[in-house]
């Protein structure tokens, strides 16, 4: 019996599985209910590696759960974990993650010295421009209605940014600023918290624009704008993602009339590129990769 040649093929047979073995991702977020988290992924996973093993896990807006997700995901000794979710309310699990060696990509979700980068939209600039588009269309003056969502960091941003520049104009007065609920995406609860202002505010043009920190309250206002009879007041409707029912009330030429697109498959294969440039053994030297917008209006939506 000859054992070298034996030992030799278990040594090749050994090489050809280690370069064949799928490197573990798992993808955590929970606002899967999200259009723009599902976009997020589908670039995701579209620009993946073929060699990835990818597990996309969502907690249906249970945040607390996420620690446990990634606490799991160490366990099962993953290569890589993405993250769409503000990383300061899952620093328990991205501590442990960050003891084990395991790198941790945001993807549209905040900074923090735990993750290897974060890749999202300029959420200063696209507030920056929803807001002033408001703003010159009210000339100045007018009674606003907000809808913000402050425990998610690129959204609080957003709205951040847009009360400084409605607080800048004397002459507009944010008459609500409101949370929806967002376990269905936002527009439900969104609908029924703009009846609710419409109703404590009956007068032609007691209210003048709806600013939306996303798309979904902005479509639930429309639709309690119209349901009430009060489209014709010329209320002015500015949300943030341009996603496909956005750019169709864009389209129609009502009061929705611009949304801030944000390139969902871009932040998504950014995020990608990120991993494959860990796993490579990179560093990455920026804390927040920025993935380019664009107004959207009825004078480029269907572009």
């Amino acid at each position: 019996m000859t054992i070298r040649p034996i030992l030799g093929a278990l040594a090749i047979g050994l090489l050809a599985t280690a370069a064949t073995a799928q490197q573990r991702v798992a993808v955590i977020t929970p606002y899967l209910a999200q259009p723009g988290t599902q976009f997020y992924i589908d670039g995701f996973e579209a620009a993946a590696s073929p060699d990835w093993d990818i597990n996309v896990i969502d907690t249906a807006g249970d945040i607390a759960a996420v620690i446990s997700r990634i606490e799991d995901a160490v366990t099962q000794n993953v290569d890589a974990i993405v993250i769409n979710v503000d990383p300061a309310q899952v620093s328990a699990g991205l501590q442990t993650a960050m003891e084990a060696g395991i790198p941790v990509v945001g993807m549209d979700a905040g900074m923090s010295d735990m993750l290897a980068t974060n890749v999202t939209s300029n959420g200063y600039a696209m507030a920056a421009e929803t807001s002033v588009y408001v703003a010159n269309r009210l000339a100045g003056a007018g009674n606003v209605v907000m809808f913000v969502f402050d425990p998610f960091p690129p959204v609080q941003i957003r709205g951040a940014i847009a009360d400084a520049v409605f607080a800048n104009h004397p002459d507009i007065n944010v008459i609500a600023r409101v949370t929806p609920d967002v376990q269905d995406g936002g527009i439900a609860d969104s609908r029924a918290q703009m009846e609710a202002l419409l109703a404590a505010n009956p007068e032609p043009g007691s209210i003048n624009a709806v600013w939306a920190a996303w798309d979904q309250p902005a479509l639930g206002a429309l639709q309690a704008i119209e349901d009430a009879g009060r489209a014709d007041e010329g209320i002015v409707i500015v949300g943030m993602d341009a996603n496909p029912q956005a750019r169709e009330a864009i389209a129609a030429g009502g009061n929705f009339e611009a949304s801030m697109a944000q390139d969902f498959a871009g932040i998504g294969a950014a995020a990608a590129d990120a991993v494959a440039r860990l796993l490579a053994g990179e560093t990455i030297a920026q804390p927040v990769i920025y993935v380019p917008t664009v107004l959207i209006t009825t004078a480029n939506v269907d572009e």
